[in-house]
């Protein structure tokens, strides 16, 4: 593995502040981050310190309002500092993002009580979130997710099941999605559920092929007791609030699979460069120098178009079908780019020596998670031609 940092992303920011945000990214991602991610994969230690950190240092709030202790930062700035992490580590990428998704449901839907109430300790004060939509059965088809939400008084209780719960048993808060009405999407509420309530244990984390440092487990609530003052919008609203907070998520992925498309990228360049046969460097030869040129495009046509969907988000316009379109597009884009840098490596791009195979198999999970490529597809197409008729 080389120990050569990579040059830094040639970035359009809109302010001074945000260049001086990104250059504090790529410092503290390439002193506490990028050195010890290989090894803290491959040992499954989750960085908890490094969210604290990220935390102390504002960057776990960025895209909301100062008021409750957020950045105050356009989407465009805030998934350029997702890439940046991204590149370093995704666990670290993906889990800010995570984070931020968490965040979303009170921040957009929640009162002004609620939110003065757990903002500031959300957004700034070293608390990690959980986001709990998906189920054993219900993934793809969220709407028809079975965790119940029963009214008790002034309190609602709990019973179900999530999984594939990105923090799950380590995350301090949970927005959770359960069933308080009828079947389908109408019938769901969101809630905002501390991390030590009673009744709420974590399985055993999953056993993955990447990610290896973030816990991916199933979360059982066994009669969890939450007060009404824990709900997040009305009754029903549940579902919208998820759909919105997807949206924005979805250009989080996105940001995190360019970043690490730039991180393969890299590595494939350096080695490229150094590496001698036939006494030229291999990147002489025009084939593999063809292969750089579309790993370049590929990232520099994702990034743009995260960035177009992040500037409508921005200016307070739909964004829906751009969002699905940019995750599509720069997940695919990194699931290639990966495999072409373990290519470009030959047989050392298979081994652990070099990070480009760990690259690879964390590109993978990227096309899976918060909507699979195949529903961006049935978004995006809806999108152009409606609802099927089926």
């Amino acid at each position: 593995m080389t120990d050569r940092a990579p040059q830094p992303v040639d970035r359009q920011l809109p302010t001074e502040e945000s260049r001086d945000l990104l250059a504090l990214v790529r410092e503290i991602a390439q002193r506490e981050i990028r050195p010890v991610a290989a090894e803290e994969e491959d040992s499954g230690r989750f960085p908890r310190e490094i969210f604290t950190l990220l935390s102390e240092a504002g960057l776990l709030g960025l895209p909301y309002a100062g008021e409750f202790g957020g950045g105050e930062q356009p989407y465009e700035v805030y998934l350029q500092v997702l890439e940046e992490l991204a590149a370093a580590r995704l666990t670290v990428g993906l889990g800010v993002s995570v984070h931020s998704l968490a965040c979303h449901g009170l921040a957009g839907y929640g009162t002004k009580e609620q939110q003065a109430a757990h903002l500031p300790a959300m957004l700034g004060g070293g608390l990690l979130g959980a986001y709990c939509l998906s189920e054993p059965a219900a993934g793809s088809d969220a709407a028809s997710l079975t965790t119940k939400a029963v009214r008790d008084g002034d309190e609602w209780i709990i019973t179900g099941t999530k999984a594939w719960i990105t923090h799950g048993g380590v995350a301090d808060f949970y927005t959770v999605l359960a069933r308080t009405g009828a079947e389908g999407p109408k019938g769901i509420t969101a809630f905002l559920v501390p991390g030590d309530a009673d009744g709420l244990t974590a399985a055993v984390p999953e056993k993955k092929m990447g990610m290896k440092g973030s816990p991916t487990a199933q979360l059982h609530f066994d009669g969890v007791r939450v007060p009404d003052s824990r709900r997040i919008g009305e009754e029903g609203q549940g579902f919208t609030i998820a759909l919105a907070a997807l949206d924005a998520g979805r250009l989080g992925i996105a940001a995190c699979a360019i970043g690490v498309a730039q991180a393969a990228l890299d590595e494939a360049l350096t080695y490229a460069l150094d590496r001698k046969q036939f006494g030229h460097p291999i990147a002489d030869f025009q084939g593999l120098r063809f292969m750089l040129a579309d790993m370049a495009t590929k990232i520099e046509a994702g990034r743009a178009l995260y960035l177009a969907a992040a500037r409508l988000r921005d200016a307070g316009k739909p964004f829906s079908r751009q969002a699905a379109m940019a995750k599509l597009f720069c997940t695919d884009a990194a699931m290639a780019v990966t495999t072409d840098a373990v290519q470009v490596l030959g047989g050392y791009g298979y081994t652990a020596d070099f990070p480009v195979e760990r690259l690879m198999r964390e590109a993978k999970v990227l096309q899976i998670v918060e909507g699979t490529n195949q529903i961006q597809r049935m978004v995006i197409a809806r999108h152009l031609a409606g609802p099927e008729t089926r």
